[in-house]
């Protein structure tokens, strides 16, 4: 195939691709608005911890309801260290971040270095990134630097902390997931989800009162559904998926087009101001995509036409 949506293993028809793309693209641009609702009222680590178990149990329901085997004890492990590091490594800190005064500039800025990382590691690994994608992600991070001067870049040295260290977790964990030994998809989610929230569980019960979660607003949470149901259950999924069907640039560029339509929603629905910065993001996150999706066939057709060295 001339384009560097599915990676070499990959079988999956290329409307299926486009659809998990559409989803963590658009589904989870819309839940930074999602949590900062949910966490006007909510303790954020037993709101975090609540959503990745119930939704493990779901998806454990849902595995075995398909016919899909319990995992194996070498299974559990690796589910326990992917889980560990995106469910309650990473989301938590997103968590505390989002509690202790990060700016969502800040906050959209600092997401955007997770492709990167995950470049990073699949290259150490052994596996090939096209320097197309390496260019295609160092525009979607200048994109999302411009987009971040459209909101407030300040944040406290603990939100900080966190929102650097959000990204990093989840990388190494996205990059785990494509080379250990996991059960089938639906059986690996749940058992993500539902140790990763455990974990979460285990720290909120020891630095929270759960009583914050009795008191909650109805709005916190309709916002705190939403984010089980359609960032978790859904689109979560689709990320997964997407880690085992196409590149990882690709399936990573969610990060830089996350907070252009965050911005844009705010915008159509929410009465927020754009000034010029804007306009000059969205081009280099198009550009960005662009390259990321297209690059090498971008590359072999300029060699084709004489107009670079083909190789």
């Amino acid at each position: 195939m001339p384009t560097n949506f599915q990676n070499s293993k990959s079988k999956a028809p290329l409307a299926l691709l486009v659809t998990a793309l559409l989803l963590v693209y658009i589904v989870w641009g819309t839940t930074y608005f999602a949590i900062g609702i949910a966490l006007q009222s909510m303790p954020p680590l037993w709101m975090n911890g609540i959503r990745f178990a119930l939704a493990g149990l779901v998806m454990l329901v849902w595995a075995l309801a398909r016919g899909e085997a319990l995992p194996t004890a070498r299974q559990w492990r690796n589910a326990a260290v992917v889980g560990g590091l995106m469910v309650f490594g990473a989301m938590t800190l997103v968590m505390v971040a989002q509690s202790h005064g990060i700016g969502s500039g800040l906050m959209a800025t600092v997401v955007t270095t997770m492709p990167m990382w995950l470049a990073l590691w699949t290259r150490i690994g052994g596996e090939r990134v096209p320097l197309t994608s390496w260019v295609g992600l160092g525009l979607g991070v200048a994109g999302a630097a411009l987009l971040s001067m459209e909101r407030d870049f300040s944040a406290s040295w603990l939100g900080a902390l966190a929102a650097f260290g959000a990204p990093l977790c989840w990388s190494i964990g996205s990059y785990a997931s494509r080379k250990l030994d996991l059960p089938r998809p639906a059986m690996a989610a749940a058992a993500q989800w539902l140790l990763g929230g455990a974990m979460g569980l285990v720290l909120a019960a020891a630095v929270e009162p759960v009583e914050g979660m009795f008191h909650a607003t109805a709005t916190a949470w309709v916002a705190w559904i939403y984010l089980l149901v359609f960032g978790t259950l859904i689109t979560l999924n689709a990320y997964l998926w997407l880690l085992q069907n196409t590149s990882a640039a690709l399936a990573g560029s969610y990060s830089f087009v996350n907070p252009a339509v965050a911005l844009l929603l705010g915008a159509g629905f929410g009465g927020e101001h754009l000034t010029g910065w804007v306009y000059g993001a969205l081009p280099l996150i198009g550009a960005a995509l662009g390259l990321i999706m297209y690059g090498p066939a971008l590359v072999r057709w300029l060699g084709r036409s004489g107009l670079v060295a083909a190789r």
